[in-house]
């Protein structure tokens, strides 16, 4: 294979093109108009522009105009649609992927549940062998389209009708099936692959339970409650599934597990890439694109299933642009500053296995795959996933830990995500303890984190990270400044710092990684507000404001910072009113106005125009009338 074309974006056609580029392949992106300058443009080694992702012709076309070989079809958009692989097929272009037939086949969930039955595979009861509650389900899609719960003979004429037009809207076909729905059910899935020369391996399970309304949050591998039994007849299935069907290239094989009767049932066949490849290939060291390039290009897997190992364990969380605390909306806008752990795409080693990273301690690897960048307008056009943090460790909790503390370091401003909501989620105690089953999201809210430590490193931030010269050198870690200065006060509380703080980059400039008090997060300064992000959760602070000087609860005004006092306005003995301007001082290029906090009479004018202030200096008493 000389010339690839990755028909995706984002991500994941990042991902394709770092394994091709290491095995020397040419690479060829595809972008609409609104991705001409995406990331995914610029990595390429040639980029054609197409009316839409979708349009069959179009990719088609690029792929022939550009001397492509192959195309790789990444995960959503046309990875799953028979009618391109025929076209592929017809232009005499691989696809990295499964045949059209087989493709055709196991994308339809009546057909696969048949081939499933014909294979010997265990299948959910369905029609009238499967008493109420009862799914009912698109036969012709995936990703939660079409799905409604039925728990009485009452509800299912209007379930139905619903499922069918949402089914027909996003498949163009109102096929359904009623199977058995699971009350308490483990999403269990193995990842295959099979050559042309007649190998079908597995590469082990992974644990997609964490979902909201058939949606996955959080995977990892391997899946921590199956028994040895249980995790040799499952894969032993989806191996028995893929060569019945002559399966080859790269797939996954979707189960439900009882959690009551420990019994498993096929669910589908997704004929691709998964999103939560990464995982598997942190336990196996495996390189999963690699392995579909090779075999599509004719050669065989090269391994057995005893070469196959699973090592540690390996969580991935799924960041995406939404407000996972206002309804699961949709969010868009710029991506003004974005700080993903380590700063960094995932890299390939030599051996094509994921690069492993050291981050937090010397146990845990952290890997990143995402295509935002500062700067970068987030549309509601696409999916809204921005990017996937994945770590790795010898073991679950150790792994779970680790995610934690890549999720706090983990910093997009300028539009929310749900990076807040995901850390609450790992670092809960049924997540702890494995837990959460599929519908498990669906009965419970996670709460929403509180604004107080955001306040608390907002105050950091201009109280004290805005200081002029280190006591310190420069760290590894970034900026770190000399000791705090006495107890300090954010509307009342005290926020003496307890561990020590520091804050970079250089002080009052952009966007500032700050710790204080136990806290970690990531303080923007802008003239109309104060964005930050702790625990991975995004506010937006109209407090403390950059514009007033702190005030004791006396009446005293103290500078908020480092300064210079531009004019003063009252002297000793003044009547001032609440909010009126005594003075002014500059700081950071920012003018901050200096007002009486309450009705009374100036005692004490501590400012002198012209002349430099120190952090916390008296400038204003007043005395309340």
């Amino acid at each position: 294979m000389k010339t690839l074309l990755i028909a995706n974006r984002g991500e994941i056609a990042l991902r394709v093109m770092r394994t091709a580029h290491r095995l020397g392949i040419r690479t060829v992106a595809v972008h609409t108009d609104l991705d001409e300058r995406a990331p995914h443009v610029h990595e390429a080694s040639e980029a054609v522009r197409v009316p839409s992702y979708l349009d069959v012709e179009a990719v088609v076309a690029a792929a022939v105009d550009s001397g492509a070989d192959a195309v790789h079809p990444g995960y959503g958009f046309l990875s799953e649609r028979a009618v391109f692989a025929e076209a592929l097929e017809a232009a005499g272009i691989a696809l990295v992927g499964p045949s059209a037939r087989v493709m055709e086949q196991m994308g339809r969930k009546d057909a696969a549940r048949e081939l499933a039955v014909a294979a010997g595979v265990p299948v959910v009861p369905t029609g009238d062998d499967a008493p109420y509650p009862v799914l009912v389900k698109a036969a012709a899609g995936g990703g939660g389209k079409g799905m409604r719960i039925v728990r009485s003979e009452a509800e299912m004429a209007e379930a139905v009708a619903a499922a069918k037009r949402e089914a027909l809207a996003a498949f163009g076909d109102d096929t359904m099936l009623v199977e058995k729905y699971v009350e308490r059910g483990r999403h269990i899935e193995v990842q295959v692959i099979g050559d042309g020369h007649g190998t079908v391996l597995h590469l082990h399970e992974r644990d997609c339970s964490t979902q909201r309304r058939h949606q996955k949050v959080l995977e990892e591998a391997p899946a921590p409650t199956l028994t040895d039994e249980q995790r040799s007849a499952i894969t032993t299935a989806a191996v028995d599934l893929a060569r019945h069907v002559g399966y080859v290239n790269a797939g996954t094989v979707e189960f439900l597990l009882d959690d009551e009767t420990g019994e498993f049932y096929f669910l589908e066949m997704n004929t691709r890439l998964q999103v939560e490849h990464p995982v598997t290939e942190m336990v196996t060291g495996l390189d999963l694109v690699e392995l579909q390039l090779r075999v599509a290009d004719g050669e065989p897997l090269g391994i057995t299933q005893d070469d196959v190992r699973c090592e540690g364990h390996a969580i991935e969380a799924r960041v995406y642009a939404e407000d996972s605390f206002a309804g699961f909306l949709p969010q868009a806008g710029t991506a003004t500053h974005v700080r993903w752990p380590e700063s960094a795409h995932v890299e390939l080693a030599d051996d094509g296995a994921p690069a492993r990273r050291r981050y937090a301690s010397a146990e845990t690897t952290v890997r990143v795959d995402h295509a935002l960048e500062d700067g970068q307008v987030v549309s509601t056009g696409f999916d809204p996933m921005l990017g996937k943090v994945i770590v790795h460790a010898a073991d679950r909790e150790t792994a779970r830990r680790g995610l934690v503390d890549a999720l706090d370091h983990t910093a997009i401003l300028g539009l929310t995500t749900n990076t807040g909501f995901l850390r609450a989620l790992v670092a809960g105690d049924e997540f702890r303890d494995a837990s959460i089953d599929t519908a498990w999201l669906d009965r419970h809210e996670v709460p929403a984190p509180a604004d107080d430590h955001a306040r608390a490193l907002a105050g950091v931030v201009l109280r004290l990270a805005l200081d002029s010269t280190p006591r310190e050198p420069f760290q590894p870690d970034g900026f770190r400044m000399g000791g705090p200065r006495g107890p300090l006060f954010e509307h009342g509380r005290d926020l003496t710092p307890r561990g020590g703080w520091f804050a970079s980059p250089r002080s009052g400039e952009g966007l500032q990684h700050v710790a204080f008090g136990g806290s970690d997060g990531y303080v923007l300064r802008q003239r109309h507000g104060t964005e930050v992000v702790v625990h991975g959760q995004r506010f937006v602070l109209e407090e403390p404001d950059p514009t007033h000087a702190v005030v004791d609860g006396d009446g005293t005004l103290t500078a908020p910072m480092p300064g210079t006092v531009i004019d003063v306005r009252v002297s000793v003995g003044d009547t001032v009113a609440e909010g009126q301007v005594l003075g002014t001082m500059e700081a950071m290029k920012m003018e901050l106005a200096l007002k009486a906090p309450f009705a009374g009479t100036v005692t004490e004018v501590g400012a002198t125009a012209g002349a430099g202030v120190a952090l916390g200096a008296t400038l204003f008493v007043v005395e309340e009338t």
